[in-house]
């Protein structure tokens, strides 16, 4: 499907020129949902290349149809966990923004073993991105949020930045957008590797 991108091999960490044309800048977006942020950020900047990563082929197949019509080449969406494509399949040093946005909290205690930010987890992150790369981090949900202050400080190879609203262009997500609407806040985290 147009749009879509199937690795040669899901066993074998890809290769930088399987993901990144002619050294432009890579974004990944994990768990991508409906395409809404990944599509509004390939538009607004034609200069790099966007992969959504997102585990649902319902979903993906929708976001390579609408990539497809709004002739995005710039887009592409790999159907996989997310957890699985930073720790197994992304080359090292291959990724310019990884951007994490509103993923599931697993609120209940006994669940947060789940939770997708935990220090193996950075350190996979950290792997990924180039030198001076940044990791971003939403959620409407304030415990998650402190709970992912705390992993980037125990982890300790993050520098934190100012991440407002108006900082640089960033699109809401379909989630964001429902949260908003509902009066939720919405808690930001935004991180660059340091060496």
């Amino acid at each position: 499907m147009a749009g879509e991108f199937v690795p040669g091999h899901y066993f074998e960490r890809l290769a930088a020129a399987e993901l990144v044309r002619d050294g432009r800048p890579l974004e990944v977006d994990l768990g991508c949902g409906d395409g809404r942020f990944l599509m509004e950020m390939a538009e607004h900047h034609p200069e790099r290349d966007f992969l959504g990563v997102e585990r649902l082929l319902g979903r993906v197949r929708k976001v390579c149809r609408k990539v497809t019509r709004r002739k995005l080449e710039n887009a592409r969406v790999l159907r996989l966990e997310s957890r699985y494509v930073v720790e197994w399949l992304l080359p090292e040093a291959s990724v310019s923004r990884l951007h994490v946005m509103c993923p599931d909290p697993w609120p209940k205690v006994r669940h947060h073993r789940r939770r997708l930010l935990q220090v193996e987890f950075l350190e996979a992150v950290r792997r990924v991105l180039v030198p001076g790369g940044e990791f971003l981090f939403m959620t409407d949900h304030e415990e998650y949020f402190e709970w992912a202050v705390a992993k980037v400080e125990e982890y300790g190879r993050f520098e934190r930045l100012v991440w407002e609203e108006d900082s640089f262009f960033h699109p809401k997500t379909d989630f964001q957008i429902q949260w908003e609407a509902e009066g939720k806040r919405m808690w930001r985290l935004r991180c660059r590797r340091v060496d």
